[in-house]
């Protein structure tokens, strides 16, 4: 099976915490993975490393068989490492359409410029067209996004995500602050775009653990920074360690 992501030892410190502890971390082609762990266990810190926003003390970065440790967040993202956010990140004053069209800009070009080939409009406003419809947010297109609902914000982060092309797609906490109504549609989303090949490979941190075993073909576990576990879902959720540290000694129903 071939690896579209991977990390090798990479370590972060901040004074005397060790953030990530060498960590070890495969994405295989056509596969989503959850990264799951307590509060604190490293989750974010690992996205920040692998998505350029922090710069690893140690360890390498491979995306797609090349080494991108020392890129910026804007030129992994351009190469398809694409991350949503915990916090919603939206411009709530732009409308869904143009929150979109803004990452398709870029998705196409690489830039967003003035100066280009009329076709190249074209192909981003059917672009953009495309995803709103698959995403169901057509009938919000032309409304702004702070007058969105926060489900519909959420599913406006993917859409924007998907603008961009990505061929990874990094998606932290999508489900946060969501009613179980919300959870349910986002969670359908996200199956039929990856059932459809839209999206081929995903990585899911999230804390809602039928989420996570709903979706994830393969669980990785973190706990103060290490990897304690990765496998397959179901061995992942049977682990006796895995447990005891990320429900205190409870079960997780796969």
């Amino acid at each position: 099976m071939a690896e579209v992501l991977r990390t090798e030892g990479l370590v972060k410190r901040f004074g005397g915490l060790l953030a990530t502890n060498h960590v070890d971390f495969v994405l295989n082609d056509g596969e989503i993975k959850g990264l799951i762990g307590p509060n604190g266990a490293g989750k974010t810190t690992f996205y920040n490393l692998i998505t350029g926003v922090y710069e690893p003390d140690e360890g390498k970065v491979f995306f797609m068989g090349e080494d991108i440790t020392a890129l910026r967040p804007n030129e992994i993202c351009r190469k398809g490492l694409v991350r949503t956010y915990q916090i919603t990140s939206v411009f709530p004053k732009l409308s869904v359409y143009e929150n979109v069209r803004l990452a398709a800009q870029v998705g196409f070009s690489g830039k967003v410029s003035a100066f280009r080939d009329i076709s190249t409009f074209r192909q981003v406003s059917e672009h953009v067209d495309q995803i709103l419809e698959r995403i169901d947010l057509t009938p919000l297109k032309d409304q702004p996004a702070c007058e969105i609902s926060q489900g519909d914000q959420r599913l406006l982060e993917v859409a924007i995500a998907l603008g961009s092309k990505p061929r990874v797609l990094l998606l932290d906490e999508p489900t946060a602050g969501l009613s179980a109504k919300e959870t349910g549609t986002l969670v359908e989303k996200i199956q039929g775009l990856f059932d459809e090949g839209i999206i081929r490979n995903m990585v899911l941190v999230e804390h809602d653990i039928e989420v996570v075993t709903g979706l994830a073909h393969t669980i990785c576990v973190l706990n103060y920074g290490e990897v304690i576990k990765d496998g397959p879902t179901q061995e992942v959720c049977d682990d006796a360690r895995v447990q005891e540290v990320y429900l205190v000694g409870g079960q997780i129903n796969a």
